[in-house]
């Protein structure tokens, strides 16, 4: 059994932890973490178990014992597929990482991308690509290579295919890159991941630098805290002249980013601000938008359109 199943490999445990589910979807956390305890006795190794169990706790107020779990889920899963270390500060016990673990980011999108635009497009008034398609074409400019980084779906492709003369798409997820091939716009896609340095990012393992003159980002940010690693790739990725276009959620007031309870990061204008003019990108625009609902509350965001100088 690996650490992260979601089954324990015991179908006591595994039906406990069922009944416990049902209960805490009934609004009784209290005794799903009674039950999701009982089943840990019989699986203490199950990391996916504690995680559930952290969660309950949190849920029932129970602060302190929810941070235990979180600690037990991250010692036996070191790689922190869950997202522990990111729960773990938000209840203050630890600082907040710099950028969310890899593996908890790819495995969070695997397993949304099947029901990813129903959830984003239908429920919660996602609206980024329509409006950052929009900032791109004020430019008036058409474009040899587009690369979007964080495609995702490709919820952003067809809004930007008509300028495009080659449209790549990256993603840390395998299954959203599945999904965003289904439409059929994308000339290049493949698997990138945006917290690392550039020549271990995979953007260029087949590919040449400075090959884009136009690079957006829809949405991807807020799931990477400091955004260094996204700038030096994107200075090594555009051409000079090219146009990058992208969104953020906005922190408001202050110099850095902030990470919010629904686990996505938030980033202020100054901080992003600070990034364009140490990577040498020129600020053509900035919107402020509302970019989807959560929790039936409208997010705030800003969406940037920059230039790398020619």
């Amino acid at each position: 059994m690996q650490p992260h199943q979601l089954s324990s490999g015991d179908v006591i445990a595994d039906r406990r932890a069922d009944y416990a589910r049902m209960l805490e979807e009934g609004g009784e956390p209290d005794a799903a973490a009674e039950l999701m305890e009982q089943a840990l006795e019989l699986v203490p190794a199950w990391a996916a178990g504690w995680y559930r169990l952290a969660t309950y706790r949190e849920k029932a107020g129970r602060a302190e014992a929810a941070i235990e779990a979180y600690r037990r889920t991250l010692a036996l899963d070191p790689d922190d597929i869950f997202g522990a270390a990111l729960k773990l500060a938000l209840l203050g016990d630890g600082a907040t990482p710099a950028q969310p673990p890899s593996r908890y980011v790819e495995r969070l999108f695997d397993d949304y991308a099947d029901r990813f635009e129903t959830s984003l497009v239908e429920k919660l008034d996602y609206s980024v690509p329509q409006k950052l398609a929009s900032l791109v074409a004020s430019t008036g400019r058409s474009y040899a290579c587009a690369v979007d980084l964080g495609c995702g779906t490709g919820l952003l492709g067809p809004e930007i295919r008509g300028r495009a003369g080659r449209l790549e798409g990256f993603d840390l997820s395998q299954n959203m890159l599945a999904k965003a091939a289904e439409k059929g716009v994308y000339d290049h896609l493949a698997q990138a991941d945006l917290s690392l340095a550039p020549d271990l990012s995979g953007l260029f393992a087949d590919a040449v630098r400075r090959r884009a003159d136009l690079v957006t980002a829809a949405d991807v940010l807020m799931y990477l805290g400091n955004l260094e690693s996204v700038f030096a790739i994107v200075g090594e990725l555009a051409a000079s002249g090219a146009d990058i276009a992208f969104s953020v959620e906005d922190a408001g007031d202050g110099e850095g980013f902030q990470l919010a309870p629904s686990l996505r990061y938030a980033h202020s204008e100054t901080y992003v601000r600070m990034l364009l003019a140490r990577h040498g990108l020129e600020i053509l625009e900035i919107v402020r938008t509302v970019i989807r609902k959560d929790g039936g509350k409208p997010v705030a965001g800003i969406l940037f359109l920059t230039r790398k100088p020619a």
